[in-house]
Protein backbone atom coordinates (compact mmCIF):
# COMPACT_ATOMS: atom_id res chain seq x y z
CA UNK A 1 0.00 0.00 0.00
CA UNK A 2 1.84 3.38 -1.25
CA UNK A 3 1.41 6.77 1.00
CA UNK A 4 -0.86 8.58 -1.54
CA UNK A 5 0.80 11.91 -0.33
CA UNK A 6 4.17 10.36 -1.25
CA UNK A 7 5.58 10.22 -5.41
CA UNK A 8 4.99 7.23 -6.81
CA UNK A 9 5.71 7.85 -10.61
CA UNK A 10 8.59 8.69 -12.11
CA UNK A 11 9.39 11.89 -13.62
CA UNK A 12 10.59 9.59 -16.88
CA UNK A 13 7.40 7.10 -16.99
CA UNK A 14 5.93 7.25 -20.32
CA UNK A 15 2.47 7.38 -19.00
CA UNK A 16 3.62 10.41 -17.85
CA UNK A 17 5.57 11.88 -20.89
CA UNK A 18 3.69 10.27 -23.57
CA UNK A 19 0.09 9.25 -22.34
CA UNK A 20 1.33 5.80 -23.36
CA UNK A 21 -0.92 3.50 -21.48
CA UNK A 22 -3.98 2.19 -20.33
CA UNK A 23 -6.69 2.61 -17.94
CA UNK A 24 -10.00 1.51 -16.28
CA UNK A 25 -12.96 3.38 -13.88
CA UNK A 26 -14.77 0.95 -11.98
CA UNK A 27 -17.88 2.11 -9.27
CA UNK A 28 -17.38 0.33 -5.99
CA UNK A 29 -20.31 0.62 -3.98
CA UNK A 30 -20.73 -0.11 0.04
CA UNK A 31 -17.29 -2.40 -0.51
CA UNK A 32 -18.78 -4.30 -3.57
CA UNK A 33 -16.60 -3.70 -7.34
CA UNK A 34 -19.61 -3.37 -10.13
CA UNK A 35 -18.19 -5.38 -13.19
CA UNK A 36 -14.78 -6.04 -12.21
CA UNK A 37 -14.67 -8.71 -14.91
CA UNK A 38 -15.63 -6.72 -17.46
CA UNK A 39 -12.85 -3.81 -17.00
CA UNK A 40 -10.43 -6.24 -16.42
CA UNK A 41 -11.29 -7.79 -19.73
CA UNK A 42 -11.57 -4.56 -21.43
CA UNK A 43 -8.09 -3.65 -20.28
CA UNK A 44 -6.41 -6.70 -20.97
CA UNK A 45 -7.78 -6.03 -24.48
CA UNK A 46 -6.35 -2.49 -24.85
CA UNK A 47 -3.17 -4.00 -23.40
CA UNK A 48 -3.10 -6.57 -26.63
CA UNK A 49 -3.82 -3.46 -29.13
CA UNK A 50 -1.34 -1.52 -27.50
CA UNK A 51 0.99 -3.55 -26.93
CA UNK A 52 1.95 -3.16 -23.20
CA UNK A 53 2.50 -5.67 -20.69
CA UNK A 54 0.02 -6.17 -18.70
CA UNK A 55 0.49 -7.26 -14.88
CA UNK A 56 -1.61 -10.66 -14.18
CA UNK A 57 -5.07 -10.86 -13.54
CA UNK A 58 -4.38 -11.65 -9.99
CA UNK A 59 -2.23 -8.36 -9.04
CA UNK A 60 -5.12 -6.11 -10.22
CA UNK A 61 -7.27 -8.17 -8.02
CA UNK A 62 -5.06 -7.53 -5.30
CA UNK A 63 -4.49 -3.99 -5.47
CA UNK A 64 -8.81 -3.67 -5.90
CA UNK A 65 -9.06 -5.16 -2.95
CA UNK A 66 -6.39 -3.55 -1.25
CA UNK A 67 -7.88 -0.05 -2.01
CA UNK A 68 -11.66 -1.61 -1.41
CA UNK A 69 -10.33 -2.39 2.13
CA UNK A 70 -8.61 0.72 3.00
CA UNK A 71 -11.54 2.86 1.70
CA UNK A 72 -13.90 5.02 4.75
CA UNK A 73 -17.03 3.00 3.60
CA UNK A 74 -19.22 4.47 6.82
CA UNK A 75 -18.47 8.13 5.39
CA UNK A 76 -17.82 7.55 1.35
CA UNK A 77 -20.69 4.66 0.05
CA UNK A 78 -19.39 5.06 -3.39
CA UNK A 79 -15.86 5.06 -4.74
CA UNK A 80 -14.42 5.09 -8.46
CA UNK A 81 -11.98 3.09 -8.51
CA UNK A 82 -9.38 3.07 -11.01
CA UNK A 83 -7.03 0.87 -12.44
CA UNK A 84 -3.87 2.11 -14.43
CA UNK A 85 -0.63 0.86 -16.12
CA UNK A 86 1.75 2.54 -18.26
CA UNK A 87 4.70 1.25 -20.61
CA UNK A 88 7.15 2.44 -17.64
CA UNK A 89 10.06 4.35 -17.95
CA UNK A 90 11.23 6.00 -21.27
CA UNK A 91 14.15 3.31 -22.25
CA UNK A 92 13.70 1.24 -19.82
CA UNK A 93 13.31 -2.61 -19.93
CA UNK A 94 9.71 -3.06 -21.05
CA UNK A 95 8.64 -3.42 -16.98
CA UNK A 96 5.30 -1.69 -16.48
CA UNK A 97 3.84 0.54 -14.10
CA UNK A 98 0.59 -0.23 -12.16
CA UNK A 99 -1.40 0.85 -9.46
CA UNK A 100 -5.18 1.19 -8.73
CA UNK A 101 -6.38 4.22 -6.73
CA UNK A 102 -9.64 5.01 -5.16
CA UNK A 103 -11.42 8.74 -5.73
CA UNK A 104 -14.76 10.35 -4.47
CA UNK A 105 -17.87 10.46 -6.24
CA UNK A 106 -18.49 13.91 -7.37
CA UNK A 107 -21.77 15.45 -6.10
CA UNK A 108 -21.91 16.57 -9.95
CA UNK A 109 -21.86 13.51 -11.17
CA UNK A 110 -24.39 12.01 -9.02
CA UNK A 111 -26.70 14.78 -9.75
CA UNK A 112 -26.33 13.95 -13.74
CA UNK A 113 -27.51 10.50 -12.95
CA UNK A 114 -31.07 11.84 -11.78
CA UNK A 115 -31.91 15.04 -13.99
CA UNK A 116 -29.75 14.26 -16.71
CA UNK A 117 -28.00 16.24 -19.45
CA UNK A 118 -27.45 18.36 -22.09
CA UNK A 119 -24.80 17.36 -25.09
CA UNK A 120 -23.71 18.68 -28.21
CA UNK A 121 -22.98 16.39 -31.09
CA UNK A 122 -19.29 17.02 -32.46
CA UNK A 123 -17.12 15.31 -35.10
CA UNK A 124 -14.68 12.93 -33.95
CA UNK A 125 -13.25 13.20 -37.83
CA UNK A 126 -12.78 9.54 -38.69
CA UNK A 127 -15.42 6.91 -41.01
CA UNK A 128 -16.99 4.36 -38.72
CA UNK A 129 -15.37 1.16 -41.02
CA UNK A 130 -11.72 3.01 -39.62
CA UNK A 131 -10.54 0.77 -36.68
CA UNK A 132 -10.27 -2.13 -39.16
CA UNK A 133 -8.27 -0.51 -41.58
CA UNK A 134 -6.08 1.24 -39.23
CA UNK A 135 -5.78 -0.48 -36.22
CA UNK A 136 -2.31 1.96 -35.07
CA UNK A 137 -5.03 4.44 -34.78
CA UNK A 138 -6.13 2.45 -31.11
CA UNK A 139 -9.57 3.24 -31.85
CA UNK A 140 -10.85 0.33 -29.54
CA UNK A 141 -8.35 0.92 -26.83
CA UNK A 142 -8.88 2.85 -24.05
CA UNK A 143 -6.04 4.64 -23.25
CA UNK A 144 -4.49 7.59 -21.43
CA UNK A 145 -4.09 9.81 -24.16
CA UNK A 146 -7.72 11.42 -23.30
CA UNK A 147 -6.54 15.15 -24.64
CA UNK A 148 -8.96 15.56 -27.58
CA UNK A 149 -11.93 13.86 -25.12
CA UNK A 150 -11.36 16.77 -22.91
CA UNK A 151 -10.74 19.30 -25.03
CA UNK A 152 -14.53 18.21 -26.64
CA UNK A 153 -15.60 18.17 -23.12
CA UNK A 154 -14.33 21.57 -22.72
CA UNK A 155 -15.88 22.54 -25.94
CA UNK A 156 -19.04 21.58 -24.64
CA UNK A 157 -18.63 23.93 -21.73
CA UNK A 158 -18.09 26.87 -23.78
CA UNK A 159 -21.61 26.00 -25.86
CA UNK A 160 -23.22 25.74 -22.34
CA UNK A 161 -24.32 21.97 -22.14
CA UNK A 162 -22.78 19.22 -20.09
CA UNK A 163 -21.48 16.34 -22.39
CA UNK A 164 -20.53 15.50 -26.07
CA UNK A 165 -21.76 12.71 -28.29
CA UNK A 166 -19.12 12.49 -30.66
CA UNK A 167 -20.33 11.84 -34.38
CA UNK A 168 -18.18 9.91 -37.55
CA UNK A 169 -17.57 11.24 -41.19
CA UNK A 170 -20.42 9.54 -42.13
CA UNK A 171 -22.98 11.24 -39.52
CA UNK A 172 -23.05 7.77 -37.57
CA UNK A 173 -23.41 7.99 -33.58
CA UNK A 174 -20.22 6.82 -32.14
CA UNK A 175 -20.05 7.36 -27.69
CA UNK A 176 -19.31 10.23 -25.73
CA UNK A 177 -16.09 11.33 -24.40
CA UNK A 178 -16.66 9.11 -21.27
CA UNK A 179 -19.75 7.56 -21.99
CA UNK A 180 -21.54 4.76 -24.03
CA UNK A 181 -24.76 6.08 -25.88
CA UNK A 182 -28.07 4.14 -25.20
CA UNK A 183 -31.36 4.85 -27.58
CA UNK A 184 -35.00 2.90 -26.45
CA UNK A 185 -37.44 3.19 -29.06
CA UNK A 186 -40.32 0.87 -29.19
CA UNK A 187 -39.58 -1.72 -26.27
CA UNK A 188 -35.77 -1.82 -28.34
CA UNK A 189 -32.66 -0.93 -27.01
CA UNK A 190 -29.74 -0.01 -29.02
CA UNK A 191 -26.38 1.18 -29.29
CA UNK A 192 -23.86 1.83 -31.86
CA UNK A 193 -21.56 -1.13 -32.42
CA UNK A 194 -17.68 -1.28 -31.14
CA UNK A 195 -16.82 -2.19 -34.84
CA UNK A 196 -16.93 1.71 -35.17
CA UNK A 197 -13.94 2.45 -33.30
CA UNK A 198 -15.53 2.90 -29.87
CA UNK A 199 -15.26 1.20 -26.44
CA UNK A 200 -17.10 -1.51 -25.60
CA UNK A 201 -19.10 -0.41 -22.87
CA UNK A 202 -19.25 -2.17 -19.52
CA UNK A 203 -22.11 -0.41 -18.02
CA UNK A 204 -24.32 -0.88 -21.29
CA UNK A 205 -23.27 -4.31 -21.54
CA UNK A 206 -24.94 -4.66 -17.65
CA UNK A 207 -28.14 -2.98 -18.64
CA UNK A 208 -28.46 -5.01 -21.36
CA UNK A 209 -28.17 -8.41 -19.92
CA UNK A 210 -30.74 -7.05 -17.46
CA UNK A 211 -32.85 -5.43 -19.84
CA UNK A 212 -33.36 -9.09 -21.66
CA UNK A 213 -34.02 -10.75 -18.84
CA UNK A 214 -37.18 -8.70 -18.73
CA UNK A 215 -38.34 -9.50 -22.19
CA UNK A 216 -36.44 -5.91 -23.53
CA UNK A 217 -34.75 -6.42 -27.20
CA UNK A 218 -31.31 -5.55 -27.59
CA UNK A 219 -29.29 -4.46 -30.63
CA UNK A 220 -25.96 -3.49 -31.20
CA UNK A 221 -26.48 -2.20 -34.61
CA UNK A 222 -25.40 1.72 -36.54
CA UNK A 223 -27.26 4.66 -35.09
CA UNK A 224 -28.10 7.86 -36.85
CA UNK A 225 -28.15 11.38 -34.90
CA UNK A 226 -31.62 11.11 -36.57
CA UNK A 227 -32.58 8.76 -34.22
CA UNK A 228 -32.05 10.15 -31.52
CA UNK A 229 -34.20 12.88 -31.74
CA UNK A 230 -37.00 10.33 -32.22
CA UNK A 231 -36.37 7.70 -29.77
CA UNK A 232 -38.10 7.54 -26.65
CA UNK A 233 -35.21 7.78 -24.40
CA UNK A 234 -31.36 8.40 -24.84
CA UNK A 235 -28.90 7.75 -22.00
CA UNK A 236 -25.44 8.24 -21.85
CA UNK A 237 -23.86 5.49 -19.88
CA UNK A 238 -21.17 5.21 -17.94
CA UNK A 239 -19.14 3.12 -15.02
CA UNK A 240 -19.51 5.95 -12.37
CA UNK A 241 -22.29 8.22 -13.59
CA UNK A 242 -24.25 5.15 -14.28
CA UNK A 243 -27.41 5.95 -16.78
CA UNK A 244 -27.58 9.81 -17.61
CA UNK A 245 -30.45 10.84 -19.78
CA UNK A 246 -30.04 12.89 -22.31
CA UNK A 247 -32.70 16.24 -22.17
CA UNK A 248 -31.07 18.20 -24.85
CA UNK A 249 -28.79 17.81 -28.39
CA UNK A 250 -28.26 20.71 -29.95
CA UNK A 251 -30.48 22.91 -28.54
CA UNK A 252 -33.26 20.63 -29.29
CA UNK A 253 -35.06 19.14 -26.30
CA UNK A 254 -35.20 15.40 -26.50
CA UNK A 255 -38.63 13.11 -24.76
CA UNK A 256 -37.67 11.84 -21.63
CA UNK A 257 -40.16 9.35 -19.96
CA UNK A 258 -39.06 9.35 -16.48
CA UNK A 259 -41.03 6.47 -16.01
CA UNK A 260 -39.24 4.06 -18.17
CA UNK A 261 -35.97 6.34 -17.36
CA UNK A 262 -37.02 4.63 -13.74
CA UNK A 263 -37.76 0.92 -15.03
CA UNK A 264 -34.17 1.01 -16.74
CA UNK A 265 -32.25 2.47 -13.48
CA UNK A 266 -34.13 -0.29 -11.36
CA UNK A 267 -33.39 -2.90 -14.15
CA UNK A 268 -29.64 -1.84 -13.98
CA UNK A 269 -29.04 -1.69 -10.26
CA UNK A 270 -31.19 -5.12 -9.89
CA UNK A 271 -27.51 -6.81 -11.03
CA UNK A 272 -26.15 -5.37 -8.11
Amino acid sequence: MADPREPFLRADDLGVLRGDGIFETILVVRGRAREMGPHLDRMANSARLMGVQLPERQAWQRAADAVIGAWPWDDEPEMALKLVCTRGIDEGDGTPTGFALGMQVSENTKRRRADGVTAVTLERGYDPDLRERAPWLLLSAKTLSYAVNMAAMREAADRGVDEVVFTANDGSVLEGPTSTVVLASGGTLSTPPPSSGILPGTTQGALFRAAEQAGWRTRVRPVTTAELFAADGVWLASSVRLLAPLRELDGTELAVDEQLHAELTKLHESLY
